[in-house]
């Protein structure tokens, strides 16, 4: 950064040459309904985007996609674990299939790993890469075509979306370790809501209140999310609805895992995608970008919590409040100072647990999200929050000077990457997550038990519901004996215990938690479990 006098604002001249800035976003979506519908793909879906962004530079497009150096792409749903479907078909490269569209043939392609945190902290990653000269001009970009992939996979005028893409490819994994372990899925705790539930009960229960106050509260949370994808015209459920709506349930809004209804979660049945340019400075003048396009990144950090059973408190997530609170101090700015928010939004926990730990309530009049939110603007797989920065940076643009904020939440409160935006010109400010996150590997990790026996205490809970009506229940407990936690499932005949995790106060109650070969089973007591689970007759008797 060049000299410039104390307090005196900057200007574009007194810029280095290697500052990121965001030149370009775009937006592009589809439904199956929509006049002109085309059974796009996720790749025709995110060079749509890039299209879009790329004339959003307000410079010549093609020259700024012959100047793309590198190119990033988020996951789509197919590839995002191994034992994923793909019954369209797929691309062998996604990131190149996307820039062959547009004409971009950059020395760099990245597949970035698995979780919702990929495009912020994209942005971080290739901003700081463009600001240490190792990149000139960065794309990134995703795509998701699930509600096409669901009408027409056992079509049999399904569309093939099968392509392979020559190239080097920059593959990072699936980034899922820690995510998701044999203990968790051996006890039916696999899949976002039942997970994400946890959290939720836990708060619930740390707040003391009633599942009929908190269930209001999330409604109350979510209707003002429902409003601004009323009026998005990317939204994939662009209704408005009340908060009673939202956590009432009915038959088109079942029960999925206590306490989530199908409103409250993020709708995975979308056509969407988004797209980000990021250039140095001396790019951006080179190729004719108007500095009025220019948006800065003033504040970003990225930070992993502990995996979920590790972790002391299961009604929090430390680590994402410690992201965004680090993006803000990174950036000069306080969260009175933000014009605009969005906060991840997958679970009602996803904004409330940013909300506690930023003083943030749910009527603040800045709202808590630009786009609508995952469960009613969609949640485009790992892709939301690109949407959500493209949303962010239009806003900076129409009001120069403000300061945006986009959190981008991944795994379970796990991975979390906050980026600030503004026109405001500034220098690099390089952050300091990995001293912060030594900090959160020191935290102890909570000891387990693998083979639970004996009375204990609830410590969170959820109840999956079936499709058919049938129901079970995933507990997260502590030992009587040594404290230890243990995660156990209860039998799928056992009323009683279904009932009290259904009913009332669960948190604190004492049950009887047992391990065999097929796993750990929990009912409301020893003899419960006897009769559950018959001793076998003693030969010597």
């Amino acid at each position: 950064m060049s000299p410039h006098p104390p307090g005196a604002r900057m200007t574009g001249q007194d810029l280095d040459p290697h500052t990121p800035v965001v030149v370009g976003v775009g937006q592009s979506s589809e439904r199956l309904d929509d006049p002109g519908y085309r059974r796009s793909s996720a790749v025709d879906l995110a060079a749509a985007a890039v299209r879009a962004a790329l004339a959003d530079t307000g410079a010549d497009p093609a020259a700024v996609a012959t100047a793309v150096d590198t190119v990033a792409g988020v996951r789509q749903f197919e590839t995002s674990s191994p034992a994923a479907p793909a019954p369209l078909g797929k691309s062998t490269n996604f990131p190149r299939s996307v820039a062959r569209r547009v004409g971009a043939d950059p020395a760099r392609a990245i597949l970035e790993v698995t979780g919702g945190q990929g495009p912020q902290h994209l942005v971080n990653e290739l901003s700081a890469t463009i600001a240490g000269g190792d990149c000139d001009v960065a794309l990134i970009f995703g795509g998701e075509a699930i509600s096409t992939v669901r009408r027409f996979a056992g079509a049999p005028d399904r569309p093939d979306f099968s392509e392979t893409v020559e190239g080097d490819l920059e593959d990072r994994g699936y980034g899922l370790a820690g995510m998701v372990s044999r203990l968790q899925a051996a006890h039916g705790l696999t899949g976002a809501p039942s997970q994400y539930a946890l959290f939720d009960n836990a708060r619930r229960a740390r707040l003391k209140q009633s599942r009929e106050e908190y269930a209001a509260g999330m409604g109350a949370l979510f209707a003002p999310f429902t409003k601004v994808a009323a009026a998005n015209p990317h939204a994939a459920a662009p209704a408005e609805r009340t908060a009673a709506e939202l956590v009432t349930p009915t038959e088109r809004n079942r029960m999925i895992a206590e306490p989530y209804t199908r409103y409250v979660v993020a709708r995975e049945k979308v056509n969407q995608g988004a797209a980000v340019l990021l250039m140095s400075v001396a790019a951006a003048r080179r190729l004719g970008v108007p500095e009025d396009r220019w948006v800065f990144l003033p504040g970003h950090a990225d930070l992993r919590d502990q995996d979920l059973l590790d972790r002391a408190d299961l009604s929090a997530g430390p680590a994402s409040v410690m992201a965004v609170r680090h993006a803000l101090e990174v950036a000069g700015v306080g969260v009175a100072d933000l014009l605009t928010i969005d906060l991840y939004s997958c679970f009602p926990i996803a904004v409330s647990n940013i909300c506690d730990g930023l003083g943030l309530t749910a009527d603040d009049p800045r709202g808590l999200t630009v786009t609508g939110g995952l469960p009613f603007f969609g949640g485009a797989g790992n892709d939301y929050s690109m949407h959500a920065i493209a949303e962010t940076v239009q806003r900076m643009r129409a009001a120069p000077g403000a300061y945006g904020l986009v959190g981008a939440n991944g795994g379970l409160l796990s991975k979390y990457s906050a980026g600030v935006y503004s026109t405001t010109p500034g220098g690099w400010r390089p952050d300091r997550s990995a001293t912060l996150q030594a900090e959160i590997d020191s935290w102890p990790a909570v000891e387990q038990a693998v083979q639970p026996d004996g009375w204990a205490t609830i410590e969170t809970y959820t109840v999956r519901h079936r499709r058919g009506g049938d129901r079970f229940g995933i507990v997260v407990g502590r030992l009587e004996a040594d404290g230890r936690r243990f995660v156990a499932r209860t039998v799928d005949s056992d009323a009683g215990m279904l009932d009290l995790l259904s009913t009332g106060e669960p948190i604190g109650r004492r049950v009887y938690v047992r391990s065999f070969s097929t796993g750990n089973r929990v009912t409301t007591g020893d003899a419960r479990m006897d009769e559950l689970f018959p001793p076998p007759p003693n030969p010597l008797a």
